[in-house]
């Protein structure tokens, strides 16, 4: 059984940076997709950044690209998303997902989910 285990959510200020980790366990660790959905009150999930396992290819969102970066420690089995220039609307609950297979912000096609971690970013 797949297990995802967010960590390294936290309050910052505007400008401020994060770091969040998502540690894979139970899970064959090549050609996947990890990515990063988020959730703030009131709106749907998004997609934040995914990573191919097997192209090593990234995907952003629009509202994030050139301030987060995903990457990966094989190794570790596990995924971080470095925030850079947080803004108050990124604030939200922050979950890892898997799958197997190409990389997509259709959160309906990765049927494992960790348990979130919330990210506040106050003004």
């Amino acid at each position: 059984q797949a297990q995802l285990v967010e960590s390294g959510g936290g309050s910052v200020q505007a400008g401020g940076a994060l770091r969040l980790s998502c540690v894979a366990s139970g899970y064959a660790y090549s050609r996947n997709c990890l990515g990063w959905f988020r959730q703030a009150p009131g709106k749907e999930r998004e997609g934040v950044a995914a990573f191919s396992t097997g192209s090593g290819t990234t995907i952003y969102a629009d509202a994030v690209r050139g301030r987060f970066t995903i990457s990966q420690d094989n190794a570790k089995n596990t995924v971080y998303l470095q925030m850079n220039s947080l803004k108050p609307e990124d604030t939200a609950i922050y979950y890892c997902a898997a799958k197997r297979g190409d990389c997509t912000f259709a959160a309906a096609a990765f049927p494992y989910w960790g348990q979130g971690t919330q990210v506040t970013v106050s003004s």
